[in-house]
């Protein structure tokens, strides 16, 4: 019993301490682990523009020595960039039935990128915005081209490009845009093919020698984003917002905006296949470069809360008259398994369930495949838990046996308490003789649950980061799975069900565990009343399947012991 009031006391009081972590940094105040509030990100990023970009420095570990200008430059638009750069033009749009691009004719970069598949969460009658050059973002897709140290300034993602098509609108299935830019005696041509109804681009840099000597460039493909969370980031839970890359060496690799700033990131900075993205909850932007060549991985703080991730890849000597090709792909849009997965190996681990990716993948599999018969990712949950506990139903009828025999002795505990009062050497050996008489493990109740542990932790990580959630309805009043519960309504319920299996539960001998159990109810339910509905639904299923199968098996007892003792 020791060791129950134990486990007891440690769930309660991380449970409060959870709570109240979550609810200082939801009110702007520092977090008890160390993890600034979002007001703090934003402060940062409110006061970049009265900081200067810093000094350039080189570029670690490039295949060829790279000014770090051309690279590290702040990006258009923002304080410190160059004035040819600030050079403002008519932006080009281009649109799919998906995407919505906006382009820059300063170094032909992508400053904004809607998702027109995907509301806005605070307003839905608008596209969701991934990238954005604002006030209240900084999130851009760009490439150039750069050449040795003290050599002439090729085109990078501050050179005036100009746009050499004239279609807007995807007619057919295929959408081309292309941007031409000079400088250094190289000419760059940028060409952007979309698709209908997909996210991932095809990106071809012709890299042309205009001049009279060879020039041997190397090719950059970057995404820079400010350190802030996403608008919709909870307080209650955390997903990871950063760069990540992938690589057959080191597989996936995620590395903190912190990191980055303390110069204390560990990721791959060699290699020849792989790719570089940025992660946000649900959504993600990634360079898929050649795979087989060579190129430097890296990852640098631009300016005060702007950083950028990072591949340089050499080109190679390129005569006068003679031109060099790179094609890339490139991604932008929501964490679409599936797809990512069709785009480039790994890639899918942007949905990142941790060290319980092993168990996770193939919940989501099943979840899929339901959802496919289903046709609604609400009932899809409700089926996925059901099928879940029929999984782990002989450990559960275990688990209750259990308990129902503890139930029953219960009387005959409280008897050994009133009669060995404060004694509790004396209680505790008569409750071990009354256990082994009755052929009862004091365990055998959490033993069993315990195995279950892995799995629901999974589950709850494919509900938090799958993207098919978001947006997607249930029942009645419930029309995003991806945010709160509006009504409050399931938290009740779970909390209502957290109080019926206690009460189905035998009550402990020892009144500190007895009142610690009735407030765990209140406790996680508070909780889940900033949770997604869709995982607060998990909760209801999973406890109503519980109250049922203990109940069931509780009246089975009953009756084969009355049985028995007829």
């Amino acid at each position: 019993m020791e060791i129950r009031r134990t486990i007891l006391l440690m769930i309660f009081s991380f449970s409060l301490l959870l709570l109240w972590n979550n609810w200082q940094t939801y009110n702007g105040k520092p977090s008890l682990f160390g993890t600034p509030p979002a007001s703090s990100t934003q402060a940062a990023n409110g006061a970049q523009g009265d900081t200067p970009a810093p000094a350039a420095q080189g570029v670690p570990n490039a295949p060829t020595s790279t000014p770090a200008s051309a690279v590290e430059a702040p990006p258009a638009g923002l304080p410190g960039a160059t004035a040819a750069a600030q050079t403002q033009a008519e932006p080009v749009v281009i649109s799919t039935d998906v995407l919505r691009l906006t382009f820059d004719t300063a170094g032909a970069q992508i400053i904004r990128a809607e998702l027109l598949k995907f509301p806005a969460t605070d307003r839905p009658d608008q596209p969701s915005v991934l990238l954005d050059r604002s006030n209240a973002l900084t999130y851009l897709v760009q490439s150039g081209v750069v050449g040795a140290s003290g050599g002439p300034g090729f085109p990078t993602h501050m050179t005036p490009f100009r746009v050499t098509t004239t279609d807007r609108e995807l007619q057919g299935d295929a959408l081309t845009v292309s941007f031409e830019g000079i400088s250094g005696g190289v000419k760059v041509t940028k060409t952007y093919t979309l698709h209908r109804g997909r996210y991932d681009i095809d990106v071809r840099h012709d890299i042309a020698n205009v001049g009279d000597a060879a020039v041997t460039p190397s090719l950059y493909l970057q995404i820079t984003r400010d350190g802030n969370n996403p608008p919709d980031t909870s307080s209650f839970y955390h997903t990871f917002t950063g760069p990540a890359l992938y690589s057959e060496q080191e597989k996936f690799q995620k590395v903190g905006f912190s990191d980055i700033e303390k110069n204390k990131g560990t990721y791959i900075k060699q290699a020849d296949n792989g790719w570089i993205s940025m992660v946000q909850h649900y959504f993600v932007t990634a360079w898929v470069p050649p795979q087989g060549t060579q190129r430097t991985n890296d990852m640098t703080q631009v300016q005060p809360n702007i950083y950028a991730i990072r591949s340089i890849e050499p080109v190679g000597a390129v005569a006068p008259g003679a031109n060099a090709t790179i094609d890339s792909h490139l991604w932008i849009g929501p964490q679409d398994q599936k797809a990512l997965s069709a785009l480039a190996p790994g890639l899918e681990l942007v949905v990142d369930y941790g060290w319980l990716t092993i168990i996770a993948k193939p919940l989501f599999a099943l979840m899929t495949w339901l959802h496919s018969l289903l046709g609604n990712w609400g009932w899809t949950i409700v089926a996925l838990t059901f099928l879940i506990k029929l999984f782990f139903y002989p450990l559960a009828s275990t688990s209750y046996r259990s308990m129902a025999r503890m139930k029953a002795v219960a009387p005959r505990l409280q008897a050994l308490k009133e009669k060995y009062g404060d004694d509790r050497q004396k209680m505790n050996t008569a409750m071990m003789e009354l256990y082994r008489n009755e052929k009862i493990n004091p365990l055998g109740g959490c033993l069993p649950m315990v195995v279950q542990i892995p799995v629901f932790i999974s589950l709850y990580w494919v509900l938090l980061a799958s993207v098919e959630m978001r947006g997607a309805p249930w029942i009645l009043w419930i029309h995003d799975l991806s945010v709160r519960d509006p009504w409050f309504i399931l938290p009740a319920v779970m909390m209502a069900t957290m109080f019926l299996q206690i009460k189905l539960n035998p009550t402990p001998p020892d009144p500190m565990q007895a009142k610690i159990m009735m407030i765990m109810p209140l406790v996680f339910g508070g909780m889940m009343f900033f949770f997604p509905a869709g995982l607060v639904l998990y909760w209801c299923v999973n406890n109503i399947l519980s109250i049922a199968q203990q109940y069931y098996i509780t009246k089975k007892i009953e009756k084969q012991t009355a049985a028995a003792k007829a």
